[in-house]
């Protein structure tokens, strides 16, 4: 009796795998099928992908992000992905700018506290951790503060990037209380 890998996934009494015919009609579903999955694997908000080299399975995915409320921003956000990994490296980088109109109500809605709050939150690995982008409010400069950063519920990262965004020459800015001295 011979044995093969395949031959186990075979029910008792069918062939073997390996000896089965496969009609054309099951080959055009066994090539769509995994063109689907790697085309859903796709972000709509992914604007590039570089590869680390031939013999990695490392990538730079570079994303955007518009500001949920503030609309008149768009963050450019790249970050390493490691397809077989359970995690991803915590690397990233971010770089934000006005690509749009910025008013004084979009600024009411924003929190101003002074640890802001996370517009943006990717996971990066199968359990606990993430990449996560908040915005805080500078008052003093009347600029917005992008931060990306990598957390995990065990400990913190250090690793982090930030961008600011300033209001000079908006509509939000002419509306802004005077800066007090």
């Amino acid at each position: 009796m011979t044995f093969s890998f395949l031959s186990i996934f075979s029910a008792p009494g069918n062939p073997p795998a390996s000896t089965r015919k496969v009609s054309p009609g099951n080959w055009l579903k066994l090539a769509v099928l995994p063109a689907l999955t790697l085309m859903s694997a796709c972000s709509d908000n992914e604007v590039g992908d570089v590869s680390l080299g031939m013999f990695t399975t490392k990538d730079i995915k570079i994303e955007k992000l518009t500001d949920p409320v503030v609309t008149g921003v768009t963050c450019h956000i790249s970050h390493v992905e490691a397809d077989l990994d359970f995690s991803d490296p915590s690397d990233m980088s971010i770089a934000c700018r006005q690509t749009g109109e910025i008013t004084q109500a979009m600024l009411t809605q924003i929190d101003k506290s002074k640890s802001g709050e996370v517009v943006f939150n990717s996971s990066k690995s199968i359990l606990f951790k993430s990449l996560k982008i908040r915005r805080i409010w500078d008052p003093a400069n009347q600029t917005l503060i992008y931060l990306s950063y990598s957390t995990k519920e065990v400990e913190g990262s250090h690793k982090h990037s930030m961008s600011t965004v300033p209001l000079w020459n908006t509509p939000a800015w002419s509306q802004l209380p005077a800066k007090q001295d």
